[in-house]
Protein backbone atom coordinates (compact mmCIF):
# COMPACT_ATOMS: atom_id res chain seq x y z
CA UNK A 1 0.00 0.00 0.00
CA UNK A 2 1.54 3.61 -1.08
CA UNK A 3 2.61 5.80 1.85
CA UNK A 4 0.16 8.14 1.54
CA UNK A 5 -2.70 5.59 1.42
CA UNK A 6 -1.34 4.04 4.86
CA UNK A 7 -1.38 7.34 6.37
CA UNK A 8 -4.67 8.07 4.68
CA UNK A 9 -6.12 5.02 6.49
CA UNK A 10 -4.52 5.56 9.50
CA UNK A 11 -6.01 9.36 10.06
CA UNK A 12 -9.59 7.80 9.09
CA UNK A 13 -8.90 4.86 11.66
CA UNK A 14 -8.12 7.44 14.16
CA UNK A 15 -11.36 9.58 13.33
CA UNK A 16 -13.20 6.32 13.53
CA UNK A 17 -11.87 5.79 17.23
CA UNK A 18 -12.51 8.98 18.04
CA UNK A 19 -16.42 8.58 17.27
CA UNK A 20 -16.11 5.65 18.58
CA UNK A 21 -15.25 7.19 21.82
CA UNK A 22 -18.05 9.89 22.14
CA UNK A 23 -20.42 6.68 21.16
CA UNK A 24 -19.12 4.74 23.95
CA UNK A 25 -19.57 7.98 26.37
CA UNK A 26 -23.15 8.40 25.82
CA UNK A 27 -24.70 4.94 26.09
CA UNK A 28 -26.31 4.07 29.24
CA UNK A 29 -27.21 0.65 28.64
CA UNK A 30 -24.68 -1.39 30.15
CA UNK A 31 -25.57 -4.81 27.78
CA UNK A 32 -25.53 -2.07 24.63
CA UNK A 33 -22.55 -0.62 25.79
CA UNK A 34 -20.57 -3.90 25.73
CA UNK A 35 -21.83 -5.18 22.44
CA UNK A 36 -20.86 -1.66 20.99
CA UNK A 37 -17.07 -2.40 22.17
CA UNK A 38 -17.09 -5.65 20.96
CA UNK A 39 -18.40 -4.77 17.43
CA UNK A 40 -16.50 -1.69 17.33
CA UNK A 41 -13.13 -3.30 18.16
CA UNK A 42 -13.62 -6.07 15.35
CA UNK A 43 -15.13 -3.31 12.61
CA UNK A 44 -11.76 -0.97 13.28
CA UNK A 45 -9.30 -4.07 13.12
CA UNK A 46 -11.59 -5.89 10.66
CA UNK A 47 -11.70 -8.65 13.25
CA UNK A 48 -13.86 -11.77 12.03
CA UNK A 49 -14.43 -12.79 16.14
CA UNK A 50 -13.58 -11.70 19.03
CA UNK A 51 -14.88 -11.67 23.11
CA UNK A 52 -15.37 -9.16 25.70
CA UNK A 53 -14.59 -10.45 29.52
CA UNK A 54 -15.69 -8.55 32.75
CA UNK A 55 -13.96 -9.54 35.95
CA UNK A 56 -16.69 -10.64 38.38
CA UNK A 57 -16.09 -10.27 42.30
CA UNK A 58 -14.69 -14.31 42.35
CA UNK A 59 -11.35 -13.43 40.09
CA UNK A 60 -12.78 -15.05 37.03
CA UNK A 61 -13.62 -13.09 33.77
CA UNK A 62 -17.06 -13.93 32.73
CA UNK A 63 -18.51 -14.19 29.25
CA UNK A 64 -20.39 -10.74 28.91
CA UNK A 65 -20.17 -10.71 24.28
CA UNK A 66 -18.90 -13.55 22.28
CA UNK A 67 -19.58 -13.23 18.18
CA UNK A 68 -18.35 -14.49 14.86
CA UNK A 69 -18.95 -13.69 11.72
CA UNK A 70 -17.95 -16.30 9.52
CA UNK A 71 -20.22 -18.57 12.06
CA UNK A 72 -22.86 -15.93 12.18
CA UNK A 73 -22.87 -16.38 15.74
CA UNK A 74 -23.84 -13.42 18.37
CA UNK A 75 -24.12 -14.10 21.93
CA UNK A 76 -24.88 -11.62 24.61
CA UNK A 77 -25.47 -8.23 25.10
CA UNK A 78 -28.96 -7.16 23.09
CA UNK A 79 -29.37 -10.49 21.34
CA UNK A 80 -31.30 -12.13 24.38
CA UNK A 81 -28.65 -15.18 23.78
CA UNK A 82 -26.74 -16.07 27.03
CA UNK A 83 -23.49 -17.85 26.73
CA UNK A 84 -23.38 -21.26 27.92
CA UNK A 85 -19.74 -21.21 28.89
CA UNK A 86 -17.55 -21.07 32.17
CA UNK A 87 -16.02 -18.22 33.45
CA UNK A 88 -12.20 -18.19 33.07
CA UNK A 89 -11.06 -18.29 36.44
CA UNK A 90 -7.59 -16.34 37.40
CA UNK A 91 -6.14 -18.35 39.67
CA UNK A 92 -6.16 -22.62 39.90
CA UNK A 93 -7.49 -24.02 43.35
CA UNK A 94 -3.92 -23.90 44.85
CA UNK A 95 -3.85 -20.08 44.11
CA UNK A 96 -1.88 -20.43 41.41
CA UNK A 97 -2.26 -18.03 38.75
CA UNK A 98 -4.01 -19.33 35.81
CA UNK A 99 -0.82 -18.19 33.08
CA UNK A 100 -1.71 -20.62 30.79
CA UNK A 101 -4.97 -19.28 29.52
CA UNK A 102 -4.25 -16.17 26.94
CA UNK A 103 -7.19 -14.34 28.34
CA UNK A 104 -6.38 -14.59 32.53
CA UNK A 105 -2.36 -14.08 31.26
CA UNK A 106 -3.82 -10.77 29.99
CA UNK A 107 -5.67 -9.93 33.32
CA UNK A 108 -3.10 -10.76 35.18
CA UNK A 109 -0.48 -9.10 33.86
CA UNK A 110 -2.06 -6.35 32.70
CA UNK A 111 -0.31 -6.63 29.29
CA UNK A 112 -1.51 -6.92 25.72
CA UNK A 113 -1.06 -10.35 24.15
CA UNK A 114 -0.40 -10.24 19.83
CA UNK A 115 -0.63 -14.35 18.99
CA UNK A 116 0.11 -14.42 15.14
CA UNK A 117 -1.14 -18.11 15.18
CA UNK A 118 -2.34 -20.02 17.73
CA UNK A 119 -1.72 -23.37 16.72
CA UNK A 120 1.83 -22.47 16.54
CA UNK A 121 2.30 -20.64 19.62
CA UNK A 122 4.42 -21.32 22.75
CA UNK A 123 3.29 -20.45 26.66
CA UNK A 124 -0.24 -21.24 26.13
CA UNK A 125 -2.68 -23.51 26.61
CA UNK A 126 -5.10 -23.72 23.48
CA UNK A 127 -6.43 -26.67 23.52
CA UNK A 128 -9.87 -25.54 24.36
CA UNK A 129 -9.27 -23.12 20.95
CA UNK A 130 -8.94 -26.34 19.29
CA UNK A 131 -11.78 -28.63 20.60
CA UNK A 132 -14.20 -25.03 19.59
CA UNK A 133 -12.66 -24.72 16.15
CA UNK A 134 -12.90 -28.63 15.08
CA UNK A 135 -16.88 -28.63 16.67
CA UNK A 136 -17.47 -25.79 14.63
CA UNK A 137 -15.19 -26.36 11.79
CA UNK A 138 -13.46 -22.80 12.46
CA UNK A 139 -10.04 -22.42 12.60
CA UNK A 140 -8.70 -19.29 15.04
CA UNK A 141 -5.47 -18.33 14.27
CA UNK A 142 -4.25 -15.08 15.10
CA UNK A 143 -5.34 -13.70 18.41
CA UNK A 144 -5.34 -10.20 20.31
CA UNK A 145 -6.15 -9.70 23.91
CA UNK A 146 -6.16 -6.41 25.73
CA UNK A 147 -6.44 -6.04 28.74
CA UNK A 148 -9.26 -3.16 30.01
CA UNK A 149 -7.88 -0.99 32.49
CA UNK A 150 -10.55 1.96 34.28
CA UNK A 151 -8.99 5.39 35.58
CA UNK A 152 -7.85 3.53 38.86
CA UNK A 153 -5.18 1.09 36.56
CA UNK A 154 -7.52 -1.74 37.95
CA UNK A 155 -8.26 -4.51 35.39
CA UNK A 156 -12.11 -4.63 34.91
CA UNK A 157 -12.40 -6.72 32.21
CA UNK A 158 -10.72 -8.43 28.48
CA UNK A 159 -10.96 -7.41 25.16
CA UNK A 160 -10.32 -10.26 22.50
CA UNK A 161 -10.18 -10.58 19.30
CA UNK A 162 -9.65 -13.22 16.85
CA UNK A 163 -8.63 -13.72 13.14
CA UNK A 164 -8.29 -9.98 11.52
CA UNK A 165 -8.78 -10.51 7.88
CA UNK A 166 -7.25 -8.42 4.92
CA UNK A 167 -10.62 -6.40 3.20
CA UNK A 168 -10.46 -7.49 -0.30
CA UNK A 169 -9.14 -11.14 -0.08
CA UNK A 170 -10.62 -11.96 3.15
CA UNK A 171 -7.40 -13.96 4.02
CA UNK A 172 -6.59 -14.68 7.67
CA UNK A 173 -3.69 -11.95 9.05
CA UNK A 174 -1.77 -11.06 12.22
CA UNK A 175 -3.13 -7.93 13.89
CA UNK A 176 -0.46 -5.37 13.11
CA UNK A 177 1.09 -2.91 15.56
CA UNK A 178 -1.28 -0.08 14.20
CA UNK A 179 -4.18 -2.50 15.13
CA UNK A 180 -2.91 -3.13 18.94
CA UNK A 181 -2.29 0.33 19.78
CA UNK A 182 -5.79 1.22 18.18
CA UNK A 183 -7.27 -1.62 20.30
CA UNK A 184 -5.58 -0.75 23.61
CA UNK A 185 -6.51 3.00 23.13
CA UNK A 186 -10.33 1.58 22.26
CA UNK A 187 -9.96 -0.60 25.23
CA UNK A 188 -9.17 2.26 27.52
CA UNK A 189 -11.83 4.59 26.37
CA UNK A 190 -14.17 1.25 27.20
CA UNK A 191 -13.15 0.86 30.59
CA UNK A 192 -14.01 4.43 31.52
CA UNK A 193 -17.10 3.79 29.78
CA UNK A 194 -17.98 0.95 31.93
CA UNK A 195 -16.83 2.71 34.84
CA UNK A 196 -18.97 5.61 34.57
CA UNK A 197 -21.71 3.03 34.39
CA UNK A 198 -20.50 1.16 37.49
CA UNK A 199 -20.32 4.64 39.06
CA UNK A 200 -23.34 6.26 38.51
CA UNK A 201 -24.91 2.63 39.48
CA UNK A 202 -22.96 2.69 42.64
CA UNK A 203 -23.83 5.96 43.29
CA UNK A 204 -27.79 5.06 42.48
CA UNK A 205 -27.39 2.53 45.03
CA UNK A 206 -26.31 4.70 47.74
CA UNK A 207 -29.01 6.68 47.32
CA UNK A 208 -31.82 4.30 47.27
CA UNK A 209 -30.03 2.83 50.50
CA UNK A 210 -29.99 6.37 52.05
CA UNK A 211 -33.76 6.44 51.55
CA UNK A 212 -34.14 3.03 52.72
CA UNK A 213 -32.05 4.22 55.94
CA UNK A 214 -34.61 7.26 56.26
CA UNK A 215 -37.76 5.29 56.07
CA UNK A 216 -36.39 2.62 58.34
CA UNK A 217 -35.70 5.56 60.92
CA UNK A 218 -39.43 6.51 60.28
CA UNK A 219 -40.47 2.92 60.64
CA UNK A 220 -38.74 2.50 64.19
CA UNK A 221 -39.71 5.59 64.93
CA UNK A 222 -43.43 4.98 64.44
CA UNK A 223 -44.51 1.17 63.59
CA UNK A 224 -47.69 2.69 62.77
CA UNK A 225 -46.93 4.49 59.48
CA UNK A 226 -43.62 3.05 58.41
CA UNK A 227 -44.96 1.01 56.42
CA UNK A 228 -46.49 3.41 54.42
CA UNK A 229 -43.27 4.78 53.18
CA UNK A 230 -42.51 1.30 51.70
CA UNK A 231 -46.26 0.89 50.31
CA UNK A 232 -47.22 4.24 48.60
CA UNK A 233 -44.36 3.52 46.10
CA UNK A 234 -45.70 0.32 45.14
CA UNK A 235 -48.96 1.88 44.27
CA UNK A 236 -47.66 5.02 42.16
CA UNK A 237 -44.97 3.13 40.06
CA UNK A 238 -48.49 0.73 39.25
CA UNK A 239 -50.32 3.86 38.45
CA UNK A 240 -47.55 5.41 36.76
CA UNK A 241 -47.50 2.34 34.44
CA UNK A 242 -50.64 1.97 33.43
CA UNK A 243 -50.80 6.00 32.79
CA UNK A 244 -47.85 4.82 30.57
CA UNK A 245 -49.66 2.24 28.80
CA UNK A 246 -52.86 3.27 28.77
CA UNK A 247 -52.48 4.38 24.97
CA UNK A 248 -56.21 6.22 25.56
CA UNK A 249 -57.87 9.30 26.56
CA UNK A 250 -56.30 12.57 28.02
CA UNK A 251 -53.02 10.52 28.84
CA UNK A 252 -52.90 8.59 25.06
CA UNK A 253 -50.11 10.71 24.09
CA UNK A 254 -48.28 10.58 27.43
CA UNK A 255 -44.54 8.40 27.76
CA UNK A 256 -43.13 8.45 31.33
CA UNK A 257 -39.00 7.77 30.30
CA UNK A 258 -36.92 5.67 32.10
CA UNK A 259 -35.78 8.20 34.43
CA UNK A 260 -38.72 9.82 35.09
CA UNK A 261 -39.75 6.98 36.47
CA UNK A 262 -37.28 6.59 38.58
CA UNK A 263 -37.65 10.32 39.83
CA UNK A 264 -41.15 9.06 40.85
CA UNK A 265 -39.87 6.40 42.62
CA UNK A 266 -37.06 8.05 44.64
CA UNK A 267 -39.53 10.76 45.41
CA UNK A 268 -42.26 8.54 46.51
CA UNK A 269 -39.99 6.71 49.13
CA UNK A 270 -38.91 10.35 50.21
CA UNK A 271 -42.72 11.60 50.20
CA UNK A 272 -43.15 11.53 53.96
CA UNK A 273 -39.63 11.85 55.30
CA UNK A 274 -40.87 15.10 56.73
CA UNK A 275 -42.35 12.97 59.54
CA UNK A 276 -38.96 12.51 61.51
CA UNK A 277 -39.48 15.20 62.87
CA UNK A 278 -42.44 14.66 64.16
CA UNK A 279 -43.36 14.20 67.50
CA UNK A 280 -44.09 10.35 68.09
CA UNK A 281 -45.98 10.91 70.95
CA UNK A 282 -48.59 12.80 67.71
CA UNK A 283 -47.96 10.37 65.65
CA UNK A 284 -48.83 7.72 67.76
CA UNK A 285 -51.79 9.41 69.24
CA UNK A 286 -54.28 6.52 69.08
CA UNK A 287 -56.94 7.65 71.44
CA UNK A 288 -57.93 11.26 72.12
CA UNK A 289 -55.86 11.10 75.95
CA UNK A 290 -52.84 9.64 75.04
CA UNK A 291 -49.59 11.22 75.18
CA UNK A 292 -46.59 9.02 76.23
CA UNK A 293 -49.61 6.51 77.42
CA UNK A 294 -53.15 6.96 77.44
CA UNK A 295 -54.72 9.22 79.82
CA UNK A 296 -57.49 7.38 79.85
CA UNK A 297 -56.23 5.14 83.00
CA UNK A 298 -55.59 8.65 84.77
CA UNK A 299 -59.77 9.49 84.83
CA UNK A 300 -59.94 5.40 85.49
CA UNK A 301 -58.00 6.02 88.87
CA UNK A 302 -59.87 9.34 89.65
CA UNK A 303 -63.17 7.53 89.54
CA UNK A 304 -62.11 4.74 91.73
CA UNK A 305 -60.80 7.53 94.27
CA UNK A 306 -64.39 8.66 94.18
CA UNK A 307 -66.18 5.51 94.18
CA UNK A 308 -63.81 4.82 97.69
CA UNK A 309 -64.88 8.38 99.26
CA UNK A 310 -67.97 7.98 98.31
CA UNK A 311 -67.03 4.13 100.59
CA UNK A 312 -65.81 6.14 103.17
CA UNK A 313 -68.91 8.24 103.47
CA UNK A 314 -71.41 5.44 103.25
CA UNK A 315 -69.68 3.09 106.00
CA UNK A 316 -69.83 6.66 108.49
CA UNK A 317 -73.07 7.44 107.73
CA UNK A 318 -74.70 3.48 108.61
CA UNK A 319 -72.20 3.85 111.70
CA UNK A 320 -74.30 6.47 112.88
CA UNK A 321 -77.49 5.66 111.32
CA UNK A 322 -80.44 3.87 113.53
CA UNK A 323 -82.74 3.57 110.73
CA UNK A 324 -83.06 0.51 109.03
CA UNK A 325 -84.97 2.41 106.18
CA UNK A 326 -82.59 5.45 106.09
CA UNK A 327 -79.89 3.12 105.35
CA UNK A 328 -81.12 1.03 103.18
CA UNK A 329 -81.89 4.74 101.44
CA UNK A 330 -78.03 5.46 101.96
CA UNK A 331 -77.16 1.95 100.12
CA UNK A 332 -79.62 2.52 97.25
CA UNK A 333 -78.04 5.90 97.16
CA UNK A 334 -74.35 4.56 97.02
CA UNK A 335 -75.05 1.82 94.54
CA UNK A 336 -76.61 4.25 92.33
CA UNK A 337 -73.89 6.84 92.58
CA UNK A 338 -71.27 3.71 91.34
CA UNK A 339 -73.69 2.55 88.26
CA UNK A 340 -73.53 6.20 87.15
CA UNK A 341 -69.84 6.56 87.40
CA UNK A 342 -69.56 3.25 85.81
CA UNK A 343 -71.56 4.25 82.77
CA UNK A 344 -69.47 7.74 82.36
CA UNK A 345 -66.37 5.87 82.41
CA UNK A 346 -67.68 3.54 79.66
CA UNK A 347 -69.15 6.37 77.98
CA UNK A 348 -65.47 8.59 78.17
CA UNK A 349 -63.99 5.49 77.65
CA UNK A 350 -65.89 5.20 73.74
CA UNK A 351 -65.77 8.92 73.68
CA UNK A 352 -61.85 8.65 73.18
CA UNK A 353 -61.44 5.82 71.08
CA UNK A 354 -62.40 8.61 68.31
CA UNK A 355 -63.57 6.96 65.78
CA UNK A 356 -66.79 8.09 65.48
CA UNK A 357 -68.16 11.85 64.54
CA UNK A 358 -68.91 13.06 68.38
CA UNK A 359 -72.11 14.74 67.97
CA UNK A 360 -72.76 18.55 70.19
CA UNK A 361 -75.00 16.66 72.75
CA UNK A 362 -71.98 13.67 73.35
CA UNK A 363 -69.78 16.60 74.12
CA UNK A 364 -71.61 18.83 75.98
CA UNK A 365 -72.03 15.83 78.39
CA UNK A 366 -68.36 15.40 78.47
CA UNK A 367 -68.10 18.73 79.65
CA UNK A 368 -71.13 17.91 82.18
CA UNK A 369 -69.03 14.62 83.36
CA UNK A 370 -65.78 16.72 83.86
CA UNK A 371 -67.30 18.91 86.35
CA UNK A 372 -67.25 16.00 88.76
CA UNK A 373 -64.66 16.44 91.58
CA UNK A 374 -62.30 13.97 93.65
CA UNK A 375 -60.18 14.59 96.54
CA UNK A 376 -56.42 14.44 95.26
CA UNK A 377 -53.49 13.24 97.41
CA UNK A 378 -53.18 16.82 99.21
CA UNK A 379 -56.81 16.55 100.19
CA UNK A 380 -57.82 19.13 97.38
CA UNK A 381 -60.47 19.08 95.39
CA UNK A 382 -60.01 18.99 91.77
CA UNK A 383 -62.21 18.33 88.92
CA UNK A 384 -62.14 15.32 87.10
CA UNK A 385 -60.71 16.13 84.01
CA UNK A 386 -58.41 19.29 83.30
CA UNK A 387 -58.85 21.68 80.95
CA UNK A 388 -56.84 20.11 78.40
CA UNK A 389 -58.05 16.62 79.28
CA UNK A 390 -61.45 17.80 78.49
CA UNK A 391 -59.76 19.82 75.39
CA UNK A 392 -58.58 16.80 73.70
CA UNK A 393 -62.23 14.33 74.67
CA UNK A 394 -64.47 16.47 73.18
CA UNK A 395 -62.52 16.60 69.70
CA UNK A 396 -65.27 16.10 66.94
CA UNK A 397 -63.30 13.94 64.76
CA UNK A 398 -60.61 11.34 65.08
CA UNK A 399 -58.11 11.47 68.12
CA UNK A 400 -55.82 14.76 66.99
CA UNK A 401 -56.68 18.18 68.18
CA UNK A 402 -56.00 21.67 65.98
CA UNK A 403 -52.86 22.05 67.37
CA UNK A 404 -51.63 18.43 66.95
CA UNK A 405 -53.14 17.98 63.38
CA UNK A 406 -51.10 21.00 62.43
CA UNK A 407 -47.79 19.80 63.55
CA UNK A 408 -48.78 16.55 61.61
CA UNK A 409 -49.26 18.31 58.82
CA UNK A 410 -46.29 20.57 59.01
CA UNK A 411 -44.44 17.37 58.25
CA UNK A 412 -44.94 17.77 54.55
CA UNK A 413 -43.40 21.37 54.90
CA UNK A 414 -40.36 19.83 56.77
CA UNK A 415 -39.98 17.20 53.76
CA UNK A 416 -39.94 19.98 50.93
CA UNK A 417 -37.80 21.84 53.14
CA UNK A 418 -35.57 19.02 53.40
CA UNK A 419 -35.83 17.62 49.72
CA UNK A 420 -34.78 20.97 48.55
CA UNK A 421 -31.64 21.55 50.18
CA UNK A 422 -30.82 18.30 48.51
CA UNK A 423 -28.35 18.68 45.80
CA UNK A 424 -30.28 16.46 43.01
CA UNK A 425 -28.85 15.93 39.89
CA UNK A 426 -30.88 16.89 36.35
CA UNK A 427 -32.86 14.12 36.77
CA UNK A 428 -33.98 13.96 40.03
CA UNK A 429 -34.66 17.53 40.20
CA UNK A 430 -38.66 17.57 40.14
CA UNK A 431 -38.07 15.02 43.23
CA UNK A 432 -39.28 18.03 45.88
CA UNK A 433 -42.57 19.00 43.74
CA UNK A 434 -43.53 15.08 43.36
CA UNK A 435 -42.84 14.57 46.88
CA UNK A 436 -44.59 17.78 48.48
CA UNK A 437 -47.87 17.54 46.38
CA UNK A 438 -49.32 14.65 47.86
CA UNK A 439 -51.48 16.53 50.15
CA UNK A 440 -52.57 19.27 47.53
CA UNK A 441 -56.04 19.33 45.69
CA UNK A 442 -57.06 19.65 42.29
CA UNK A 443 -59.11 22.86 43.66
CA UNK A 444 -56.23 24.22 45.27
CA UNK A 445 -57.58 23.33 48.72
CA UNK A 446 -55.18 21.46 49.81
CA UNK A 447 -51.86 22.42 51.84
CA UNK A 448 -48.84 23.65 52.29
CA UNK A 449 -49.07 25.80 49.27
CA UNK A 450 -52.89 25.99 47.79
CA UNK A 451 -51.49 24.57 44.40
CA UNK A 452 -54.41 23.68 41.81
CA UNK A 453 -53.93 20.81 39.23
CA UNK A 454 -52.52 22.89 36.79
CA UNK A 455 -50.07 23.82 39.28
CA UNK A 456 -48.44 20.01 39.57
CA UNK A 457 -46.92 17.47 37.63
CA UNK A 458 -48.78 14.26 36.58
CA UNK A 459 -46.57 12.58 38.90
CA UNK A 460 -47.17 14.93 41.97
CA UNK A 461 -51.04 13.97 41.18
CA UNK A 462 -50.12 10.30 41.46
CA UNK A 463 -49.05 10.49 44.69
CA UNK A 464 -51.92 12.07 45.64
CA UNK A 465 -54.22 8.93 44.73
CA UNK A 466 -51.40 6.69 46.17
CA UNK A 467 -51.00 8.04 49.28
CA UNK A 468 -54.25 8.50 49.74
CA UNK A 469 -55.19 4.40 49.27
CA UNK A 470 -52.68 3.24 51.34
CA UNK A 471 -53.81 5.14 54.33
CA UNK A 472 -57.55 3.68 53.50
CA UNK A 473 -56.50 0.49 52.95
CA UNK A 474 -53.69 0.05 55.59
CA UNK A 475 -53.83 -2.70 58.22
CA UNK A 476 -51.46 -1.18 60.69
CA UNK A 477 -53.25 1.92 61.84
CA UNK A 478 -53.66 2.19 65.58
CA UNK A 479 -57.36 4.48 65.45
CA UNK A 480 -58.91 2.69 62.81
CA UNK A 481 -59.50 -0.95 61.25
CA UNK A 482 -58.25 -2.11 57.68
CA UNK A 483 -60.77 -0.45 54.85
CA UNK A 484 -61.81 -3.42 52.50
CA UNK A 485 -61.42 -2.52 48.80
CA UNK A 486 -64.73 -1.41 47.76
CA UNK A 487 -65.44 0.72 50.56
CA UNK A 488 -62.00 2.45 49.60
CA UNK A 489 -62.84 2.98 45.91
CA UNK A 490 -66.13 4.70 47.31
CA UNK A 491 -64.29 6.95 48.91
CA UNK A 492 -62.24 7.68 46.32
CA UNK A 493 -64.89 8.40 44.15
CA UNK A 494 -66.21 10.98 46.21
CA UNK A 495 -62.97 12.64 46.51
CA UNK A 496 -62.87 12.57 43.03
CA UNK A 497 -65.63 13.87 42.48
CA UNK A 498 -65.08 17.16 45.04
CA UNK A 499 -62.29 17.94 42.99
CA UNK A 500 -59.63 16.56 45.74
CA UNK A 501 -57.62 14.04 43.66
CA UNK A 502 -57.38 14.04 39.82
CA UNK A 503 -60.30 12.70 38.09
CA UNK A 504 -58.63 11.67 34.96
CA UNK A 505 -55.77 9.53 37.18
CA UNK A 506 -58.31 7.91 39.29
CA UNK A 507 -60.37 7.05 35.99
CA UNK A 508 -57.03 4.76 34.93
CA UNK A 509 -56.73 3.74 38.43
CA UNK A 510 -59.88 2.13 38.25
CA UNK A 511 -60.48 1.12 34.67
CA UNK A 512 -56.68 -0.35 34.31
CA UNK A 513 -57.75 -2.04 37.72
CA UNK A 514 -54.10 -0.63 39.76
CA UNK A 515 -56.27 -1.55 43.32
CA UNK A 516 -56.14 -5.27 42.22
CA UNK A 517 -52.45 -5.27 41.08
CA UNK A 518 -51.96 -3.79 44.66
CA UNK A 519 -54.29 -5.68 46.74
CA UNK A 520 -53.09 -9.09 45.51
CA UNK A 521 -49.55 -7.98 47.18
CA UNK A 522 -50.43 -5.93 50.04
CA UNK A 523 -53.94 -6.56 51.37
CA UNK A 524 -55.62 -8.68 53.36
CA UNK A 525 -57.70 -11.41 51.80
CA UNK A 526 -60.51 -10.02 53.67
CA UNK A 527 -59.83 -7.00 52.05
CA UNK A 528 -60.31 -8.03 48.42
CA UNK A 529 -64.17 -7.73 48.27
CA UNK A 530 -64.29 -6.73 44.53
CA UNK A 531 -62.52 -6.63 41.52
CA UNK A 532 -65.48 -4.75 39.60
CA UNK A 533 -65.53 -0.71 40.41
CA UNK A 534 -69.27 -0.69 39.35
CA UNK A 535 -69.55 -2.94 42.22
CA UNK A 536 -67.90 -0.53 44.64
CA UNK A 537 -69.37 2.26 43.52
CA UNK A 538 -72.35 0.41 44.10
CA UNK A 539 -71.69 -0.60 47.46
CA UNK A 540 -70.63 3.11 48.36
CA UNK A 541 -72.79 5.49 46.47
CA UNK A 542 -71.88 8.96 46.61
CA UNK A 543 -74.06 10.95 48.89
CA UNK A 544 -74.49 13.60 45.77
Amino acid sequence: MPESATATNTISRTEKLIDIGIALSVEKDKARLLEKILIEAQDLTAADAGTLYLLNDEDQLSFEILRNTSLNIALGGSTGQSIQLAPVPLYDDTGQANSQTVAAHAALTGQTINIQDAYKAEGFDFSGTRRYDKKMGYHSRSFLTVPMKNHENRIIGVLQLINATEPKSGDTREFSAEDQHLTESLASQAAVALSNQYLLRDLRILLERFIEVIATAIDEKSPYTGGHCRRVPEIAMLLAEAVHNTGQGPFADLRFSEEEMYELKIAALMHDCGKITTPVHVVDKATKLETIFDRIQLVEDRITIIKRDAEITLLKQLAECNDAQQADELKQQHATLLAELDEELTFLGKCNIGSEFMREEDQQRVRQIARREYRDNHGQRQPLLTEEELYNLTIQKGTLTPEERNIINHHIVATINMLEKLPFPAHLRNVPEIAGGHHETMDGRGYPRGLSREDMSVQARIMGIADIFEALTAADRPYKKAMPVAQALGILERMKEDQHIDPDLFDVFVEQKVFTRYAKDFLEASQQDTDSPEQAFAANPSPR
